[in-house]
């Protein structure tokens, strides 16, 4: 048996286009668009690259982009600062800073200092408790968006046993409240669970997000098992020449997805959903700030995953 691959870009296209529609109509009843502030603390390539595609797609679908490009000495305060100020701000909707920050800077201290209510990255204490306790909340964009994923792939969620292997706060944690939340019976595993393959063995759903490159085996994944990789890694690649790279998930794809029933591949999988799930949070912050329900296909997607 040979898996079923996920298009990661064929959905986020979908949801994109689902998000713009959305923008146009709250853009004509309310007279503004939504609006994204991004700051991008230093200059790290990859942030940088990712800042740029977060600033593209978000003009694509007709909000307004803000980016906020900051030296990597900006002291602490002054990015407390400007926090303050685009929480002040009503034509921004969203705030995300970009991770990671400069080391002499607080991260946990910068992300709670976000109101609740533009944290379109999921990440402040007060939406991650909200998650917790099962109330409506902003949540974390790559565990959404792989919500949206086994959605769109599986029949239902519901009585299904899902295994996620990692405990992040960014997305092992949030991933296995959002299954528990979708009825799944969930086991929470990491690289020190004792006998981690038998405990994958048993997954029905199987989320890889630990960061080890290709960690999970072929023969760790139930056969059927819908395989969704959270993990981008960055491996040596010789056969293409030297000093080339490649990037692979937590899971070994080529053993994995001739036992597995669906798979998300690395990269086309889980990736290019973070960033339109950022757009749909953006979108779904300008509804919650001004009082309105959720647009129809949001509140379609909790009662098919939630309900």
């Amino acid at each position: 048996m040979t898996a079923r691959i996920i298009d990661g870009k064929a959905q986020a296209a979908a949801l994109r286009s689902e998000v713009a529609a959305d923008v146009a109509r709250f853009t004509a009843a309310e007279g503004a668009a939504p609006g994204l502030a991004v700051v991008l603390v230093g200059e790290d390539p990859a942030s940088q690259v990712y800042v740029a595609s977060k600033a593209k797609q978000t003009v694509e679908v007709g909000m307004r982009s803000y980016e906020y490009r900051l030296d990597a000495t900006t002291p602490e305060g002054d990015l407390l600062a400007l926090i303050e100020k685009l929480n002040a701000d009503d034509a921004v909707d969203g705030i995300l800073v970009q991770l990671p920050l400069p080391r002499h800077v607080d991260a946990t201290k910068v992300l709670d200092a976000i109101s609740p209510a533009k944290d379109v990255d999921g990440f402040h204490v007060v939406n991650v408790g909200r998650l917790s306790t099962g109330q409506s909340c902003l949540v974390p964009c790559t565990p959404y968006g792989s919500m949206m994923l086994l959605d769109a792939t599986l029949p239902s969620l519901k009585g299904l046993e899902a295994v996620v292997v990692g405990r992040s706060n960014i997305v092992g944690k949030p991933m296995a409240q959002l299954l528990l939340k979708a009825h799944c019976t969930v086991t929470v595993a990491h690289s020190r669970t004792r006998d981690l393959a038998a405990v994958c063995r048993r997954a029905d759903i199987l989320v890889a997000a630990v960061g080890i490159p290709e960690m999970v085996k072929g023969d760790w994944v139930k056969p059927g098992a819908c395989v969704i990789d959270v993990g981008i890694n960055r491996i040596p690649a010789p056969e293409r020449g030297e000093g080339k790279t490649r990037l692979v998930g937590d899971v070994e794809f080529a053993t994995a997805k001739e036992v597995a029933g669906a798979i998300t591949p690395v990269p086309g999988g889980v990736g290019p959903m973070t960033i339109a799930t950022l757009l749909a949070n953006t979108l779904i912050a300008a509804h919650q700030r001004r009082g309105l329900t959720p647009p129809p296909f949001f509140a379609a997607l909790d009662k098919r995953l939630f309900g």
